[in-house]
């Protein structure tokens, strides 16, 4: 079995296999505990990513990186700053480590948003993989059914603090771009407009009545327009996806999708925000993780303390 120790000894292309997601275990799709909630994607988008995941089940190096395209592809971890920019590099990171993964871990998707140009893919490596569960948001851009761009972020206080650490690059050595320079935005101009009011702080009437938002690294959920819009109000300058968050990349087609940010500066500089849509265009669902490793206890308490209702 892979184990810690093992991937701290490991090159940073090496490491990428460890948090990639896109390593799918040596297991059977029908082992997967939850099914694809596909509800805001397209049927296409689903049989990609149903195949995609599939395939990297039976450890197979060679259908698993057909699923990629040659050139251009990248491949980055934006939590811990493993980038993998080419398709030989990810392929190099599959072929060290597929044939260690155990029978019993998986790596699944969960729930799908956009388009098969570009789309939103929520999914967990189970604890078996890595020695503790790992629930990632993923931006994905596909071009002709592959994968041409794709960025995974997490959490790093679920994996563990000291862990995350550990196998966290210099800051120096994060990519100050994760190929979307190369990709281009490929988004509905729907999910586009949307992201731009999100970003700005310009909620009104943008939700549903019965909208939910969920938090994966304040572990939050508030249900209904009402409160969504009065902790918004409440937490907005402290959120780290509030002011001075600024789009690095847009995903997703009209029935939703999600955007990137960047917060140049702030302890918490990058993360990611999902969104699903109703015919309305108005929001119902918003997810959001950052990396809360990032943030210290007492600042964690304060953001949860604006999710208290008065």
């Amino acid at each position: 079995m892979l184990t810690r120790r093992g991937l701290l000894a490991t090159t940073v292309a090496g490491a990428g296999a460890y948090l990639s997601g896109s390593l799918g275990p040596r297991g059977h799709a029908d082992e997967d505990p939850t099914g694809l909630d596909a509800s805001h994607g397209t049927p296409r988008l689903a049989a990609q990513v149903t195949s995609l995941y599939r395939d990297k089940s039976t450890a197979d190096v060679d259908r698993t990186m057909a699923h990629f395209a040659r050139s251009p592809m990248f491949y980055t971890d934006a939590t811990v700053g493993w980038y993998m920019p080419s398709w030989d590099s990810l392929r190099a990171v599959f072929q060290q480590y597929m044939p260690s993964w155990p029978k019993t871990a998986r790596s699944y998707p969960t729930r799908v948003i956009g388009d098969e140009r570009s789309a939103v893919v929520v999914f967990t490596d189970s604890p078996e993989l890595f020695g503790h569960e790992i629930r990632i948001v993923a931006a994905v851009d596909f071009r002709d059914g592959k994968v041409i761009r794709q960025v995974d972020y997490w959490d790093g206080r679920h994996f563990g603090i000291d862990a995350t650490a550990a196998l966290r690059v210099p800051p120096s050595q994060y990519p100050p771009t994760y190929g979307e320079d190369v990709v281009g935005a490929q988004s509905s101009p729907v999910v586009r407009s949307v992201a731009a009011r999100l970003v700005a702080g310009d909620t009104a009437d943008l939700f549903a009545a019965d909208a939910v938002l969920e938090d994966l690294a304040l572990r939050v959920e508030i249900v209904g327009r009402q409160a969504i819009e009065d902790y918004l109000g409440r937490a907005w300058a402290s959120l780290p996806y509030g002011p001075g968050a600024a789009i690095r990349h847009t995903v997703g087609s009209a029935q939703g999708g999600g955007y990137e940010w960047t917060r140049r500066g702030a302890a918490v500089d990058h993360g990611i925000v999902a969104f699903e849509l109703d015919d309305q265009r108005r929001i119902t669902r918003l997810t959001v993780t950052w990396d809360g490793a990032a943030l210290s206890d007492a600042a964690m308490i304060s953001l949860l303390a604006a999710t208290l209702e008065r």
